[in-house]
């Protein structure tokens, strides 16, 4: 299975409270890029297909987190683990565009190539756009919401002080940032 029906198969098997059924339409829709954009401009994912393999990879990440439920005692059902982990990074959705710039082949020639560029037509913040969206076709409970808000942690543009709250008060919140780091650096970093 690709990673597209990885993602499909994952939400309709765990994702099933109303609305769920709405946002995955407009996921398949020609109006939304999600299955085909990258994750980032030239880091983890910076491919067609990035975000989507991401999400998958963060899924999988977060459901195997057996020290978080056999150490600290921590569980949350298949819906909340698919839903976040899942939809966290929705504030990608038609964010990257394909532009040109020029650059040497191996021939050292000049040529055209293309790289991700960003045009985010609706700058409402990283974690929160992602509630945003969601919250449009779902209602979500408040730990999901602060986990998807807060998944990028320390290593986000977020009042310090808030994000410690955050993980203190939800615990999913740090469980997801931590599987969102976990797949980015160890499963999707370059070098891999």
């Amino acid at each position: 299975m690709n990673f597209e029906e990885q993602f499909i198969d994952i939400y309709q098997k765990n994702i099933t409270r109303p609305g769920a059924d709405k946002l995955l339409n407009y996921l398949l829709s020609d109006g939304c890029d999600f299955f085909t954009a990258p994750c980032s401009t030239k880091y983890h994912g910076a491919y067609e297909g990035g975000l989507v393999e991401h999400s998958v990879n963060v899924c999988n990440c977060l459901k195997e987190r057996t020290r978080v439920t056999d150490v600290y005692g921590l569980s949350y059902d298949d819906e909340t683990i698919a839903i976040t982990s899942l939809l966290h990074d929705l504030c990608k959705i038609n964010f990257y565009t394909v532009d040109y710039r020029n650059a040497k082949n191996e021939r050292g020639e000049w040529e055209k190539v293309p790289y991700y560029t960003i045009n985010d037509s609706l700058p409402y913040g990283h974690g929160e756009k992602s509630v945003y969206i969601i919250s449009g076709f779902m209602r979500l409970s408040r730990e999901e919401a602060f986990a998807i808000r807060y998944h990028m942690g320390f290593s986000g543009c977020e009042e310090k002080y808030n994000v410690s709250k955050a993980f203190e008060m939800f615990p999913l919140s740090l469980a997801l940032s931590i599987a969102d780091m976990e797949a980015t650096f160890y499963i999707e970093s370059k070098e891999n």
